[in-house]
C-alpha cells in the first residue's frame, strides 16, 4: 500500500520537502517515523525519515530546508552533519559512517508515492 505526497513539481530541483504521517501511516509505511522528507534530483526522488542518526532531532530547523547552500548535500541544521542524496550516508560531521534511515519513494504519474521503508 502506498501513499501519495505531493505532485513532483511540487517540490524544487535541488530541494527537500517535509511530510507528517499520521500514527498508523507511519507504523505501515515509514517504521513508526512520523516526520519524513523527500529530496528531488530532476526527475528522481530519495525519501528519508527526518530524524538525525547523532541525536534523533529533525534535520530541518527552517521548514523545509534539508539541503547545504550548494544543494550537493543533505545537512542537518543541528550539527552540520552532511549526508549523500543518494542513499542518506553521513559524509562528514559527528555521526560520520552512519546513515538516514530511508524510505521507499517513487515518481507515478507526475506524483510523489510513499512505498514504504526499504529494509536497510
Amino acid at each position: 500500500m502506498s501513499r501519495r505526497l505531493c505532485r513532483l513539481d511540487e517540490i524544487p530541483d535541488g530541494e527537500g520537502i517535509g511530510f507528517s504521517l499520521d500514527r498508523e501511516e507511519a507504523d505501515r509505511l515509514a517504521d513508526g517515523h512520523l516526520q519524513i522528507f523527500v529530496v528531488r534530483q530532476g526527475g528522481q526522488v530519495f525519501g528519508f525519515a527526518n530524524s538525525c542518526p547523532h541525536l534523533s532531532s529533525p534535520l530541518d530547523w527552517i521548514e523545509n530546508q534539508f539541503m547545504t547552500a550548494d544543494k550537493t548535500r543533505i545537512m542537518c541544521a543541528t550539527h552540520g552533519a552532511q549526508f549523500r542524496i543518494e542513499d542518506g550516508h553521513c559524509v562528514s560531521g559527528p555521526c560520520e559512517g552512519e546513515a538516514l534511515a530511508p524510505l521507499r519513494v517513487s515518481v507515478r504519474r507526475g506524483a510523489v508515492m510513499l512505498d514504504g521503508t526499504t529494509g536497510a
